[in-house]
């Protein structure tokens, strides 16, 4: 993945800069997660044991991430990590749309795919 682009209307915005930090950030914990990482319970016990096992994405293989908000009169409710809970269908559905296979597993390694 090369870009992602997150457009919202989360209101009026104090803190432009942190505004977009919190989407950015979002958006690359989302790719950290979505292709790989997953916790695995054996006997009852975790067995990734440490960062070396769950390994995150990395700054150079970080896509570059525009954020964009409409400015509207909608009332203020706090930004959050809005960005989040959309990106993996979002990515899932450029999966299906480049290549006719619907994605239905995360971490997507499960379905064959790596970044």
């Amino acid at each position: 993945m090369h870009r992602v682009t997150v457009a919202g209307d989360v209101g009026p915005i104090v803190n432009m800069s942190g505004a977009e930090s919190q989407c950015e950030g979002a958006v690359i914990d989302g790719l950290s997660t979505m292709p790989g990482l997953q916790v695995t319970i054996e006997n009852g016990r975790v067995l990734e044991q440490n960062f070396d096992q769950y390994p995150l994405l990395a700054i150079a293989a970080a896509p570059r991430v525009d954020v964009h908000f409409i400015q509207s009169d909608f009332p203020q409710t706090g930004l959050g990590e809005p960005a989040l809970p959309p990106l993996a269908p979002a990515v899932c559905n450029a999966i299906f749309a480049a290549t006719g296979y619907r994605a239905r597993t995360l971490p997507l390694a499960r379905e064959g795919f790596r970044t």
